[in-house]
């Protein structure tokens, strides 16, 4: 069976102290709650081994929100998968649209980077999806399929069953747009196919495959209710921790 998950994104926000309060208030709503999948915690670098140690880890993991492309070195600003893992984190969110959009991340930069997340025991949140253009063209299932082959299907069968994907319809992102559960479900059951073209229907069922697309406390249980979508990547709802708690109650019947 595969894991229900449900895993904020910060992205640029919450100072050190901010993000700690905010990390104790999550794993406090938590501590006496019965939940219904496992919860992830994306957090900026210089936050990481506070957060870790400010919160259960039985009950909450954390993740990166990136990492370098290279082992170590002569890389000023970079953080390597290595020093990731060294904070007791134990994912990292890799391939995220605004990384591929703002700082240029290619495919090829992105398998590096899953193979280093890999080599250090860490588990990839991979972000894949189309922007508008692509959507519009009607070729956003090439583009997804295209971005799974390039980075993460040289990867063996082992390496791929710890990877959780997380899909995101750029395009309704901050456009006025709104993807609907269906779309979402269409998606993700063509994720899901597609990955059991490379390695197997058995592995491609064990596989989470998270929703990206401004998930929130009114629309999670929808949402979650497709048989392909097992939780969900949250941007702006995980920076409250009420409201990442109402997501997280999406999958409580």
């Amino acid at each position: 069976m595969r894991k229900n998950i449900v895993a904020g994104n910060w992205k640029m926000n919450k100072t050190l102290r901010e993000g700690i309060e905010l990390a104790k208030e999550v794993d406090q709503l938590l501590k006496d709650a019965v939940i219904n999948c496992d919860v992830v915690l994306g957090v900026p670098f210089i936050h990481l081994a506070s957060v870790v140690q400010a919160v259960d880890s039985k009950k909450i993991g954390i993740a990166a929100q990136n990492c370098a492309d290279k082992e170590s070195g002569a890389y000023t600003g970079e953080v390597s998968a290595a020093m990731i893992k060294s904070t007791g984190a134990g994912y990292v969110i890799l391939g995220h649209s605004e990384r591929r959009a703002y700082y240029g991340e290619t495919p090829e930069m992105l398998k590096i980077k899953t193979e280093l997340v890999l080599k250090h025991g860490l588990k990839p949140v991979f972000c894949i999806g189309e922007v508008l253009e692509e959507r519009e063209k009607g070729i956003h299932f090439d583009v997804v399929k295209a971005q799974m082959a390039a980075s993460l299907f040289d990867l063996s069968a082992e390496e791929f069953s710890t990877v959780t994907l997380a899909y995101e319809p750029v395009w309704a992102i901050g456009t006025g747009k709104t993807a609907t559960p269906e779309q979402a479900q269409e998606m993700h059951a063509f994720v899901r196919r597609t990955i059991a073209d490379r390695y197997g229907k058995e592995l491609a069922e064990t596989i989470s495959i998270l929703y990206g697309g401004s998930a929130n406390p009114q629309n999670a249980k929808e949402l979650f209710s497709n048989p392909d979508v097992d939780g969900g990547l949250i941007g702006g709802a995980s920076l409250k921790a009420a409201d990442f708690k109402a997501v997280i109650d999406g999958f409580n019947k």
